[in-house]
């Protein structure tokens, strides 16, 4: 997961008022690297470092569920090397850190249809989950080749199939991925671009949302107190009064 946070907490930062469940667009690898000359794929490697660091202090936080949106089924459209460049720095996280996960009680679940990436990766995937299955102090979801408006077709695609009327919103929330997961509470995305790109589109009904225009490799610890102290100035009403 990464080496314990020794940020000092902003002393405006509640901490039983944080969300359940925080969701992040991890947005900016490539432009992070490009400013600073150098290949994209080194911005990815970063962008992964920098994942383990958030992760940690999330987990310190106490928060439950993390989502982090790691790679998307529009992301096919980039360059070949790029790619295999995030399945790189991904595989290696999973592998590099099993048995922290375990250790820490961190179970690892993945979002996405993973199985039509690269067989190392699927196996490196299929081994983590295995691997922390029985973890229920923290739940890591890793979007994998994953699309809001896909998740929703496929849910459509088991009701039809299985020949059932659904009778509410939570009979359809059951056929979509990881549905035991709670939405999300808070919704960050880095980097300045304001959209959600396909990214829990069901799920999201009533998140809240953040927008930085800080690239990811460079989103520290400081300033995800700042988007929760935020959040946590915000009044929920999911539509009432």
């Amino acid at each position: 997961m990464g080496a314990t946070s020794k940020i000092k907490l902003n002393k405006r930062l509640d901490l039983g008022r944080l969300p359940a469940h925080i969701a992040i667009i991890m947005d900016g690898n490539g432009r992070w690297a490009t400013k600073r000359g150098l290949p994209r794929n080194m911005g990815h490697k970063a962008g992964c470092e920098n994942l383990k660091k958030i992760v940690e202090f999330i987990y310190e936080l106490g928060i439950k569920y993390a989502t982090f949106f790691t790679f998307s089924t529009e992301n096919w459209k980039r360059p070949q090397e790029e790619i295999d460049g995030i399945f790189n720095v991904v595989r290696d996280y999973l592998d590099e850190d099993g048995d922290e996960f375990v250790e820490k009680g961190a179970k690892i679940v993945v979002s996405g249809d993973y199985t039509k990436l690269p067989q190392d990766l699927v196996d490196a995937i299929n081994r983590i989950i295995e691997k922390t299955k029985n973890c229920d102090k923290f739940v890591l979801n890793l979007a994998i080749n994953y699309g809001g408006r896909d998740e929703i077709l496929m849910g459509v695609n088991k009701a039809i199939q299985a020949g059932k009327e659904l009778q509410n919103q939570q009979d359809f929330a059951k056929l979509l991925y990881n549905s035991d997961i709670p939405d999300p509470d808070f919704v960050i995305r880095t980097s300045g671009e304001m959209r959600v790109s396909n990214f829990m589109l069901w799920q999201m009904a009533y998140s809240e949302f953040y927008f930085t225009k800080v690239y990811w490799p460079s989103f520290t610890e400081k300033d995800l107190q700042k988007a929760l102290i935020d959040y946590q100035q915000r009044k929920r009403r999911f539509g009432a009064v």
